[in-house]
């Protein structure tokens, strides 16, 4: 290699060995970071082929109805775990430091278990609701709804398997079930009900992914326990539910507002327009998760980080780090986004002619993306930090502007309302959440903030 560029090249070439190979906490960060963002992109496009060939055989009115149904069950099993998923994440780490395994032991079983009882009894009332309320929804809806509840315990057994394996950053176990294994086992067990002669309608893709959940989801449970009887010694439980639930309650409404807010607007969407509305919206906001998982995945490695410093009480390194994952989150996602919006047409053309309809609301909902990775993962630097109640007031209101917005809209301008309407919230969220860490931790998360910073000293030298 020439000696100029290798010059050039050495700095960049060092910090890829040190996130590769290096040991200290800031390393494992970004090298866990960077793997969830590898399986977020594998998971991106087995999920686009799997909907594409789904859309094909079911046609858009029956995709739009799974779409509905199973969305729909994915909210309601994420917000059953009323935040134990994330809690473990925040008391595993700490348990282990201070060698309480009476403690750690208590949590694990608790978090798993009120997942699975809380999800059981919320799929019961659901299908006694849905049934009562049987001659006020569509028909085509009813039966794909009763039939879906089935799944809700299994998705919040996995939802919470999730966050107990990023507890210890092992991010191939907490991402790989839910984001690789779930869909291809899901697009197999359809194709072998295609090849057998099932009609390809909506109830049969809902029973294809509930084959696949639990599955899915015993798999994740036996592969979780059996690496924590690595970690924790055998012994009695501590169950601690009150005060664990203290925390997690706020966390469940910061993360269920969260994800009712990222998947609002297509229940909106469904609740105004007909299934193949929903279905050309959905196959739009399908090709916004290849920018939006870029977030998750920084998400995913810096938690356990944030909780960390903010046990050492060094603020001077949390600011460091939490600047580092804002820029992590933008600069990735402000690329990729280009070249959805340059390949955004012919993409959706794979899922059908029709899909086609949504290449112009890619132009819309890409500003509300790019401008919510400006700020990197937020929310979670609050969560760890104990400000959940604050940030749940945060998403509690930009939940609001949302379906205000929507209301307004979305009868007004259809699918381009929906997606104005999404595109605004999320700039909101984005400008509220900075404002939010910068005023209770005293910590500027922005993408520019570092270099701001930096020319503001030169300047005063």
């Amino acid at each position: 290699m020439p000696e100029k560029l290798s010059l050039r090249l050495n700095p960049w070439l060092s910090r890829l060995d040190q996130m590769l190979d290096g040991s200290n906490e800031h390393a494992v960060a970004q090298r866990v970071s960077l793997i969830a963002f590898l399986v977020r992109v594998v998971s991106a496009g087995i999920a686009l082929v799997s909907q594409v060939i789904f859309a094909r055989w079911m046609g858009p009115f029956e995709y739009g109805i799974f779409v509905l149904v199973w969305v729909t069950v994915v909210i309601l099993g994420n917000l059953s775990c009323l935040g134990f998923q994330t809690t473990v994440i925040r008391f595993v780490p700490e348990y282990l430091e201070r060698k309480q395994y009476d403690h750690l032991r208590g949590i694990l079983f608790t978090s798993k278990a009120f997942a699975v009882s809380v999800t059981t009894c919320i799929a019961l009332v659901g299908a006694l609701v849905i049934y009562a309320l049987r001659d006020r929804i569509e028909i085509y809806y009813v039966a794909p709804f009763l039939v879906g509840l089935i799944c809700l315990p299994m998705i919040a057994l996995g939802d919470t398997l999730d966050g107990t394996a990023r507890s210890r950053s092992w991010v191939l176990v907490a991402l790989t079930p839910t984001y690789i294994i779930r869909p291809v086992l899901t697009l197999g067990v359809m194709s072998v009900a295609h090849l057998a002669g099932l009609a390809p309608t909506a109830m049969t893709a809902i029973c294809s992914a509930i084959a696949a959940t639990y599955l899915t989801s015993l798999f994740q449970l036996y592969i979780v326990c059996e690496r924590f009887k690595a970690v924790v010694p055998q012994g009695p439980r501590a169950i601690y539910f009150k005060d664990w639930f203290v925390v997690s309650l706020p966390i469940f409404l910061v993360e269920g507002f969260f994800f009712l807010l990222t998947n609002a607007d297509v229940l909106m969407v469904g609740r105004y327009m007909e299934p193949d509305k929903v279905a050309t919206y959905y196959a739009t906001v399908k090709l916004l998760a290849l920018v939006h998982f870029v977030y998750f995945s920084v998400k995913a490695g810096a938690a356990q980080r944030y909780a960390e410093l903010m046990q050492n009480f060094d603020h001077t390194q949390l600011e460091r780090f939490a600047r580092d994952t804002a820029r992590w989150t933008f600069w990735p996602s402000l690329a990729m986004a280009i070249v959805l919006l340059i390949l955004g047409k012919p993409l959706l053309w794979l899922f059908g002619a029709q899909f086609t309809e949504g290449y112009p609301l890619l132009f819309i909902m890409v500003i509300g993306v790019v401008a919510r990775a400006s700020v990197g993962p937020a929310e979670s630097l609050l969560n760890m930090a104990g400000k959940q109640k604050i940030c749940a007031v945060v998403y509690a209101v930009t939940l609001v502007v949302n379906i205000c917005l929507s209301i307004v809209m979305i009868p007004l301008y259809g699918l381009a309302g929906a997606a104005c309407a999404t595109a605004a919230s999320m700039v909101f969220e984005a400008l509220v959440l900075a404002l939010t860490v910068y005023n209770r931790l005293d910590i500027t998360m922005f993408v520019f903030a570092g270099r701001i910073g930096t020319k503001s000293a030169k300047e005063e030298i």
